[in-house]
């Protein structure tokens, strides 16, 4: 796991980066293409950029890509900038890494060109609420991206006479309807500690109130003050998934949901393609977890899967934009979340996944936020303490934990 470092360290040990980079550039013969670095971080999308790749060198001749990806892109990414290595074209996912970059000043502003206008309001927010270097910046360009929500399987619901619930008080119900039935409501995969926090975010984006973040990095509040009712409601949820939940992978919950093993499963909508895989016999959809019994209150947990961008002073900064723009493309943003089951985050743009299709008017309308979970330094290990607290249920212990390491960043960070 990466360990998240201190702003101002960080700041300090990437100004080289940003002083130099204007004049430390070879000279380029004007006849000879000009080859961008395209750093690209997702593994199972290496086949698709190469297709829009070629797509975009067939259009633009004079420009060459070359998609570089390697393991552990967070890693690779700080050591390429610490060496004034930046590449020309960025993919990163929308976590804290990119926040703690952006807020460095390490990323071009985007706010002035046209298409930072063409992008849905509430996620523009998203990204941008993980840090900017400057107010009003835009420091990245959702390509793609993904909600967390409940998976369920519509024909156990139709069976079961279970409607989608829309507060918590009726998901509860239709729990215990299924318990009764014999059906396992939700599938468990705690083997994999990560998979602890997509229940942990959608209750932590919709419980505590909204200014929570704000006022714990400035000391006024703690986890121990607020999350009280995010732990209880957590270890509900388990207490409605399978007995092997803790001998269970994210990959092993995949195929035993795609078999008709449980009604349920708490995952992000990127969960869907490798379900896909073992020819699910129902329709599956998506619906946000109702963490409260207002559905109205109810928001989508939503994070940018994708987020493009480039250095603060780029190389090419006519090529680099071209290709950008070329990616931005609604019809290329709208083929890319198709193909990976993505929600694209364009005005005028709607999911090609009937799964993800219901999601759409709580992204229009604005009623989205992001991942809690971007908010916390990777540093504190959110996802193992979790883990630990949903085996040992010690919730004293666990609100403890979160504060005590979250103020060790802190304190690291000033």
């Amino acid at each position: 796991m990466i360990r998240a470092r201190g702003r101002a360290a960080l700041a300090a040990g990437l100004a080289a980066v940003l002083l130099s980079a204007c004049g430390s550039f070879a000279t380029q013969r004007e006849d000879e293409p000009v080859t961008l670095d395209f750093f690209q971080f997702k593994p199972e999308a290496v086949a698709t950029f190469d297709k829009l790749i070629a797509d975009f060198e067939a259009e633009h001749p004079g420009i060459k890509v070359q998609q570089h990806h390697v393991p552990e892109p967070e890693t690779a990414i700080r050591s390429r900038l610490v060496k004034d290595n930046m590449p020309d074209v960025i993919t990163l996912n929308g976590n804290s890494t990119f926040g703690e970059l952006a807020s460095a000043g390490v990323f071009y502003d985007f706010s002035q060109e046209k298409v930072a206008d063409e992008i849905v309001p509430g996620v523009k927010k998203v990204l941008g609420d993980l840090g900017t270097a400057g107010k009003g910046e835009v420091n990245g360009l959702p390509l793609a991206s993904n909600a967390s929500g409940i998976i369920y399987n519509k024909e156990l619901f139709a069976e079961h006479g279970v409607e989608v619930p829309r507060t918590w008080d009726e998901l509860i119900d239709a729990a215990k309807t299924f318990e009764e039935a014999g059906v396992t409501p939700f599938y468990g995969s705690l083997k994999d500690a990560w998979t602890s926090l997509p229940v942990f975010n959608q209750l932590a984006a919709n419980l505590p109130p909204e200014n929570f973040w704000h006022a714990r990095r400035a000391g006024r509040t703690s986890f121990g003050k607020e999350y009280p009712e995010v732990a209880r409601k957590l270890t509900e949820i388990y207490r409605y998934t399978q007995k092997s939940t803790f001998s269970r992978d994210y990959n092993a919950g995949n195929q035993a949901f795609a078999k008709g093993e449980s009604a349920m499963y708490v995952q992000g909508s990127y969960a869907l393609p490798p379900i896909k895989t073992h020819l699910p016999e129902f329709e599956a959809g998506l619906f946000p977890l109702p963490a409260g019994n207002d559905p109205g209150a109810t928001r989508l947990v939503s994070g940018v899967d994708v987020a493009l961008t480039m250095g603060r002073h780029p190389e090419h900064p006519k090529e680099s934009m071209e290709f950008i723009n070329y990616l931005m493309r609604p019809e290329v943003v709208s083929a890319y979340a198709e193909e990976q089951s993505a929600i694209p985050p364009l005005k005028g743009t709607t999911p090609a996944d009937p799964a993800l299709k219901p999601l759409l008017p709580y992204i229009t309308k604005g009623r989205i936020t992001g991942f809690p979970d971007h908010q916390i330094p990777l540093a504190v290990k959110l996802d193992a303490v979790t883990q630990q607290f949903l085996i040992d249920g010690k919730q004293a212990a666990f609100l403890r934990t979160l504060d005590s390491e979250y103020t060790k960043v802190l304190k690291r960070r000033a």
